[in-house]
């Protein structure tokens, strides 16, 4: 499993999270809300992973290992949280 609960009260996403760890990253979100979610080693994240950080709020420490989450997935992220789900651009 590529979710784990840290001893620094951090959520970790290591590897590739895919599908089967979206299931425990919510539920470590909702066991622990405001903790944390470290995605420094992170090489891929499936779209229920990406949807649950967006919804969840929570603080991503990052940038995450993977490039195309890094350039592309990290910066879509950050728009989305500074101003929220809106139609114009």
């Amino acid at each position: 499993m590529s979710v784990r609960w840290r001893e620094d009260k951090a959520i970790a996403l290591s590897g590739d999270s895919g599908l089967d760890d979206a299931e425990p990253l919510l539920r470590m979100l909702s066991a622990h809300p405001g903790a944390p979610v470290d995605w420094r080693q992170c090489e891929g994240a499936h779209a229920a992973i990406l949807q649950i950080l967006m919804a969840s709020g929570a603080a991503i420490v990052g940038p995450p290992q993977a490039a195309h989450l890094r350039n592309v997935v990290e910066p879509a992220l950050t728009r989305y949280r500074e101003r929220g789900f809106r139609e114009d651009p």
